[in-house]
């Protein structure tokens, strides 16, 4: 029944605002969500739009409700949630099982063309694109200072750490986190999928998972380790920090604090049962999506498709340096030349899609990263076993 009802509401398009529903005169009113980040680029996009599209009355505002919040608010009172919504893409499945999203029906074909194959793929279930990709770079990779790391240093956590503490620096990781410490994992090869009546499914409690948590506990027990938020990592890098794992949203800062010492690379490999092995990590995508509940659904899906166009990602990369999802965009000399950006390519190869990663996963797994920050000694696989249980629970 959605799916006709998108495909009525495209070729409604074509006979302009009569057939749309719009009495003559009358205000299409928009709320668009979007991070605090963004509120400035959101700003020129949207009066952009409103220049582009003259002959409607448009009513658009702002508000400030960052992609990983958007699902938890959505939630909370659909009909009062945004007419269009940026969210990250590991939300996909929950917000399509609520009845959230549109599918994507206008001009498919020509989004469809001008994203990534793997940004498509990212915003897409069972062959419907519920999503508009909006940047390809919801990842992370390893920011270093090269006054004090040489590029062999950075090829592995142990060399890091030893010149980490041979200088007297810190390494940055927010292990309470399942984002960031599920590369350990899934660098051992641990997996997590969903079964056939679509729950999580999580083997971090196998042999290769309880080495992995042990290589945690001695990354956290190292006198070199830091951990904390985003204001933590940019605001000591270059100082008590010399390297840190992050993603290109942090990019500015970072490069603001190192000048010339500026650097970054894939994250490095570490020590697992006496081997190295490379470290993992999450990708995904940046997407905006339409309200189901939305009052003017053709207006919205107009907004959310010139938010996410080329003129737009280019805007976005020029003014937060954020990785397109656009492949004329990503193709440009000046993406192809960001060092942020290079490193998150050089990451992606080993990276693992977030798409089928639910929601029950990121507690329980920030429960036992706070667990070795704190340096717990509790057997690994009892932590193990009952982080598992919630998450398959």
């Amino acid at each position: 029944m959605k799916k006709l009802l998108a495909f009525a509401l495209a070729a409604m398009m074509l006979f302009g605002l009569a057939a749309s529903g719009l009495a003559e005169g009358e205000t299409v009113t928009l709320k668009v969500w979007g991070s605090q980040e963004d509120q400035e680029l959101l700003g020129v996009l949207v009066e952009n739009f409103k220049a582009a599209n003259p002959d409607t009355t448009w009513d658009i505002s702002l508000g400030v409700v960052g992609e990983p919040d958007a699902k938890a608010r959505y939630l909370e009172d659909p009909a009062a949630a945004a007419d269009v919504f940026a969210f990250s893409n590991d939300q996909l499945l929950d917000l399509v099982n609520a009845d959230a999203l549109y599918e994507v029906t206008r001009n498919l074909d020509a989004i469809v063309a001008a994203n990534s194959a793997g940004s498509i793929e990212s915003a897409t279930l069972d062959g419907v694109l519920y999503g508009y990709p909006m940047t390809a770079d919801n990842g992370y990779f390893l920011y270093y200072d090269k006054s004090v790391l040489s590029e062999e240093d950075v090829q592995t956590l142990d060399g890091i750490l030893a010149k980490a503490n041979e200088a007297g620096k810190k390494v940055f990781m927010d292990v309470s986190n399942g984002w960031y410490i599920a590369s350990f994992f899934l660098g051992a090869g641990c997996t997590l999928g969903l079964d056939e009546n679509g729950k999580q499914t999580c083997d971090f409690n196998n042999e290769a998972g309880v080495a992995a948590g042990e290589a945690i506990r001695a990354f956290t027990a190292d006198p070199a380790f830091l951990t904390g938020d985003d204001s933590v990592l940019t605001g000591g890098m270059g100082d008590t920090i010399c390297a840190g794992v992050s993603g290109t949203w942090n990019a500015a800062a970072i490069q603001e604090k190192l000048g010339e010492n500026y650097a970054a690379c894939k994250l490095p490999t570490f020590t697992l049962n006496g081997e190295q092995v490379q470290m993992s990590s999450f990708i995904g995508t940046k997407l905006i999506g339409v309200n189901t509940q939305t009052a003017h659904p053709v207006e919205a899906m107009m907004l959310a498709e010139f938010l996410t166009n080329e003129e737009a990602q280019q805007l976005r990369f020029e003014m937060r340096e954020i990785g397109p999802s656009n492949s004329n965009v990503a193709a440009s000399e000046e993406v192809q030349a960001n060092i942020a950006l290079a490193a998150l390519a050089e990451q992606s190869q080993y990276g693992v899609s977030q798409k089928y990663v639910l929601g029950n996963f990121w507690t329980p797994s920030e429960a036992f990263g706070l667990a070795m920050e704190n340096q717990s000694t509790d057997d690994m696989q009892s932590l193990l076993d009952s982080m598992v249980a919630q998450i398959t629970g």
